[in-house]
Protein backbone atom coordinates (compact mmCIF):
# COMPACT_ATOMS: atom_id res chain seq x y z
CA UNK A 1 0.00 0.00 0.00
CA UNK A 2 2.38 2.37 0.65
CA UNK A 3 4.42 1.14 -2.19
CA UNK A 4 1.73 2.12 -4.37
CA UNK A 5 1.27 5.76 -2.52
CA UNK A 6 5.05 6.45 -3.01
CA UNK A 7 4.46 5.59 -6.56
CA UNK A 8 1.29 7.75 -7.04
CA UNK A 9 2.75 10.68 -5.36
CA UNK A 10 6.11 10.44 -7.42
CA UNK A 11 4.30 10.05 -10.58
CA UNK A 12 1.95 13.41 -9.58
CA UNK A 13 5.84 14.93 -9.20
CA UNK A 14 7.00 13.50 -12.64
CA UNK A 15 3.76 15.71 -14.58
CA UNK A 16 6.05 18.87 -13.14
CA UNK A 17 9.14 18.21 -13.89
CA UNK A 18 9.69 21.34 -15.51
CA UNK A 19 9.35 22.67 -12.35
CA UNK A 20 11.25 20.62 -10.64
CA UNK A 21 14.12 21.11 -12.78
CA UNK A 22 13.75 24.56 -12.44
CA UNK A 23 16.44 26.48 -10.39
CA UNK A 24 13.52 28.53 -8.70
CA UNK A 25 12.60 25.30 -7.01
CA UNK A 26 15.00 24.65 -4.15
CA UNK A 27 14.73 28.34 -2.85
CA UNK A 28 10.95 28.38 -3.62
CA UNK A 29 10.00 24.96 -1.60
CA UNK A 30 12.16 25.31 1.11
CA UNK A 31 11.05 28.86 1.79
CA UNK A 32 7.83 27.83 1.15
CA UNK A 33 8.30 24.63 3.66
CA UNK A 34 9.50 26.99 6.01
CA UNK A 35 6.53 29.31 6.52
CA UNK A 36 3.67 26.78 6.77
CA UNK A 37 5.25 25.21 9.29
CA UNK A 38 5.49 28.50 10.71
CA UNK A 39 2.38 29.98 10.46
CA UNK A 40 0.72 27.66 13.33
CA UNK A 41 3.30 29.07 15.67
CA UNK A 42 3.05 32.52 14.45
CA UNK A 43 -1.32 32.63 15.46
CA UNK A 44 -0.11 31.39 19.07
CA UNK A 45 2.57 33.77 19.11
CA UNK A 46 0.22 36.27 18.70
CA UNK A 47 -2.15 35.14 21.09
CA UNK A 48 -0.92 33.79 23.33
CA UNK A 49 -0.82 37.75 25.51
CA UNK A 50 -4.74 37.13 25.31
CA UNK A 51 -4.97 33.44 25.47
CA UNK A 52 -4.15 31.67 29.26
CA UNK A 53 -4.50 27.81 27.21
CA UNK A 54 -1.83 29.03 25.11
CA UNK A 55 0.05 30.67 27.70
CA UNK A 56 0.69 27.25 29.91
CA UNK A 57 2.40 25.63 27.14
CA UNK A 58 5.22 28.47 26.74
CA UNK A 59 8.48 27.15 27.73
CA UNK A 60 9.51 30.72 28.60
CA UNK A 61 5.82 31.71 30.13
CA UNK A 62 7.42 35.79 30.97
CA UNK A 63 8.36 35.95 27.45
CA UNK A 64 5.97 37.70 24.51
CA UNK A 65 7.36 38.09 20.95
CA UNK A 66 6.06 41.47 19.37
CA UNK A 67 4.82 41.84 16.33
CA UNK A 68 7.67 44.05 14.94
CA UNK A 69 10.58 41.46 15.93
CA UNK A 70 8.71 38.72 14.27
CA UNK A 71 8.38 40.98 11.03
CA UNK A 72 12.12 41.46 11.76
CA UNK A 73 13.47 38.17 11.39
CA UNK A 74 10.67 37.31 8.49
CA UNK A 75 12.68 40.17 7.05
CA UNK A 76 15.92 38.95 7.46
CA UNK A 77 14.83 35.12 6.29
CA UNK A 78 13.72 36.31 3.15
CA UNK A 79 16.70 38.18 2.40
CA UNK A 80 18.83 35.24 3.00
CA UNK A 81 16.95 33.42 0.52
CA UNK A 82 17.24 35.99 -2.46
CA UNK A 83 20.76 37.68 -1.84
CA UNK A 84 22.32 34.37 -0.94
CA UNK A 85 20.44 31.20 -1.29
CA UNK A 86 19.69 31.68 -4.30
CA UNK A 87 22.59 32.94 -6.87
CA UNK A 88 23.91 29.52 -5.46
CA UNK A 89 21.10 27.32 -6.28
CA UNK A 90 21.29 28.30 -9.64
CA UNK A 91 24.80 27.50 -9.87
CA UNK A 92 24.07 23.89 -8.49
CA UNK A 93 21.17 23.91 -11.60
CA UNK A 94 23.95 24.81 -14.19
CA UNK A 95 26.44 21.99 -12.16
CA UNK A 96 23.84 19.60 -11.50
CA UNK A 97 22.06 17.32 -14.18
CA UNK A 98 18.85 17.17 -12.54
CA UNK A 99 17.37 13.15 -12.81
CA UNK A 100 14.06 12.02 -12.44
CA UNK A 101 14.05 8.54 -12.61
CA UNK A 102 10.46 6.71 -13.36
CA UNK A 103 10.69 4.46 -10.33
CA UNK A 104 9.52 5.55 -6.47
CA UNK A 105 11.83 4.38 -4.10
CA UNK A 106 10.87 1.34 -1.57
CA UNK A 107 8.74 2.87 1.90
CA UNK A 108 11.64 0.82 3.43
CA UNK A 109 14.24 2.45 1.75
CA UNK A 110 13.13 6.08 2.22
CA UNK A 111 12.36 5.14 5.89
CA UNK A 112 16.35 4.11 5.96
CA UNK A 113 17.73 6.80 3.87
CA UNK A 114 15.60 9.61 5.83
CA UNK A 115 17.04 8.41 9.31
CA UNK A 116 20.89 7.82 8.00
CA UNK A 117 20.39 11.75 6.75
CA UNK A 118 18.87 13.47 9.74
CA UNK A 119 21.48 11.09 12.20
CA UNK A 120 24.53 12.68 9.66
CA UNK A 121 23.06 15.83 9.48
CA UNK A 122 22.48 15.89 13.44
CA UNK A 123 26.61 14.97 13.62
CA UNK A 124 27.44 17.72 11.37
CA UNK A 125 25.51 20.12 13.53
CA UNK A 126 26.62 18.86 16.58
CA UNK A 127 30.35 19.37 15.73
CA UNK A 128 29.48 23.10 13.68
CA UNK A 129 27.97 24.09 16.66
CA UNK A 130 29.83 23.39 20.00
CA UNK A 131 33.29 24.80 17.66
CA UNK A 132 31.41 27.82 17.23
CA UNK A 133 30.14 28.09 20.70
CA UNK A 134 33.91 26.90 22.08
CA UNK A 135 36.43 29.12 19.82
CA UNK A 136 35.11 32.79 20.47
CA UNK A 137 36.37 34.02 17.68
CA UNK A 138 33.57 31.99 15.40
CA UNK A 139 31.16 32.74 18.19
CA UNK A 140 31.81 36.67 17.84
CA UNK A 141 31.82 36.42 14.05
CA UNK A 142 29.43 33.77 12.65
CA UNK A 143 26.52 32.84 15.42
CA UNK A 144 26.17 35.16 17.66
CA UNK A 145 23.50 36.45 15.70
CA UNK A 146 21.27 33.55 15.78
CA UNK A 147 21.30 34.12 19.62
CA UNK A 148 20.33 37.53 19.89
CA UNK A 149 16.71 35.97 21.38
CA UNK A 150 17.65 34.04 24.41
CA UNK A 151 13.88 32.84 24.56
CA UNK A 152 12.82 30.90 20.97
CA UNK A 153 10.27 31.68 18.44
CA UNK A 154 9.25 30.02 15.56
CA UNK A 155 10.50 32.74 13.33
CA UNK A 156 13.89 32.79 15.06
CA UNK A 157 14.80 29.74 13.32
CA UNK A 158 16.27 31.14 10.39
CA UNK A 159 17.63 34.45 12.03
CA UNK A 160 20.85 33.37 11.24
CA UNK A 161 24.59 35.27 9.38
CA UNK A 162 24.90 34.41 6.11
CA UNK A 163 27.62 31.86 6.91
CA UNK A 164 25.79 30.26 9.31
CA UNK A 165 22.76 29.65 6.78
CA UNK A 166 24.71 28.56 3.66
CA UNK A 167 26.65 26.07 5.89
CA UNK A 168 23.67 24.18 7.59
CA UNK A 169 21.49 24.71 4.11
CA UNK A 170 25.18 23.12 2.40
CA UNK A 171 24.91 20.08 5.35
CA UNK A 172 21.27 19.39 4.31
CA UNK A 173 22.11 19.50 0.69
CA UNK A 174 24.95 17.11 0.34
CA UNK A 175 23.93 14.67 2.40
CA UNK A 176 21.20 13.00 0.76
CA UNK A 177 23.78 13.23 -2.40
CA UNK A 178 25.93 11.73 -0.10
CA UNK A 179 24.06 8.89 0.95
CA UNK A 180 22.19 8.28 -2.53
CA UNK A 181 19.00 9.24 -2.14
CA UNK A 182 16.43 9.29 -4.72
CA UNK A 183 15.29 12.80 -5.37
CA UNK A 184 11.62 12.03 -3.45
CA UNK A 185 13.75 11.22 -0.59
CA UNK A 186 15.39 14.18 -0.94
CA UNK A 187 12.62 16.21 -0.66
CA UNK A 188 11.24 14.28 1.63
CA UNK A 189 14.25 15.07 3.89
CA UNK A 190 14.19 18.92 3.18
CA UNK A 191 10.61 18.87 4.55
CA UNK A 192 11.57 16.84 7.97
CA UNK A 193 14.73 18.55 8.27
CA UNK A 194 12.82 22.03 8.48
CA UNK A 195 9.79 20.60 10.27
CA UNK A 196 12.25 19.45 13.17
CA UNK A 197 14.62 22.77 13.17
CA UNK A 198 11.09 24.81 13.26
CA UNK A 199 9.54 22.49 16.20
CA UNK A 200 13.06 22.94 17.66
CA UNK A 201 12.59 26.69 18.24
CA UNK A 202 8.73 27.15 18.38
CA UNK A 203 9.20 27.85 22.22
CA UNK A 204 5.89 25.37 23.17
CA UNK A 205 5.94 22.41 25.28
CA UNK A 206 3.01 20.90 24.12
CA UNK A 207 1.79 17.22 24.97
CA UNK A 208 2.34 15.88 21.70
CA UNK A 209 5.32 17.49 21.20
CA UNK A 210 8.23 15.22 19.49
CA UNK A 211 10.21 14.86 22.56
CA UNK A 212 7.49 13.46 24.18
CA UNK A 213 7.02 11.24 21.59
CA UNK A 214 10.04 9.53 21.48
CA UNK A 215 11.05 7.36 24.33
CA UNK A 216 13.98 6.91 26.20
CA UNK A 217 14.61 10.93 26.05
CA UNK A 218 16.41 10.40 22.53
CA UNK A 219 15.38 13.45 21.15
CA UNK A 220 15.63 16.76 22.34
CA UNK A 221 13.11 19.21 21.07
CA UNK A 222 12.01 22.19 21.69
CA UNK A 223 12.88 22.42 25.25
CA UNK A 224 16.22 21.22 24.91
CA UNK A 225 16.91 23.73 22.38
CA UNK A 226 15.46 26.51 24.23
CA UNK A 227 17.48 25.70 26.80
CA UNK A 228 20.60 26.20 24.76
CA UNK A 229 19.39 29.83 24.11
CA UNK A 230 19.28 30.10 27.71
CA UNK A 231 22.25 28.66 28.77
CA UNK A 232 24.60 28.58 25.72
CA UNK A 233 27.02 26.51 26.71
CA UNK A 234 25.02 23.23 26.64
CA UNK A 235 22.65 20.74 24.32
CA UNK A 236 24.66 21.65 20.73
CA UNK A 237 22.97 18.54 18.88
CA UNK A 238 19.50 19.80 16.91
CA UNK A 239 17.69 17.57 17.16
CA UNK A 240 18.66 13.46 19.23
CA UNK A 241 20.55 13.61 22.29
CA UNK A 242 23.19 11.19 22.07
CA UNK A 243 26.31 13.33 21.04
CA UNK A 244 25.73 15.93 23.76
CA UNK A 245 25.65 12.72 26.14
CA UNK A 246 28.47 11.31 24.84
CA UNK A 247 30.49 14.75 25.20
CA UNK A 248 28.86 15.73 28.98
CA UNK A 249 27.26 18.88 27.43
CA UNK A 250 23.51 17.80 27.69
CA UNK A 251 21.85 20.17 30.08
CA UNK A 252 18.00 18.78 31.54
CA UNK A 253 16.20 21.48 33.45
Amino acid sequence: MFALLLQSVWDWLLTHDALLSSPFFPVLFSLGTYLLFCLPYVALDLLSPHVELIRRYKIQQRSHVPWEVMWSCLVHSLYNHVMFIFPLTVLNWYWRKVSLPAEAPHPLKVAHDLLACLLLFDFQYFVWHMLHHKVPWLYRTFHKVHHKYTSTFVLSTEYSGVWETLSLGFFAAINPLLLGCHPLTELLFFVLNIGLSVEDHCGYDFPWAIHRLVPFCLFGGATHHDLHHLKFKSNYAPYFTHWDRLFGTLHED
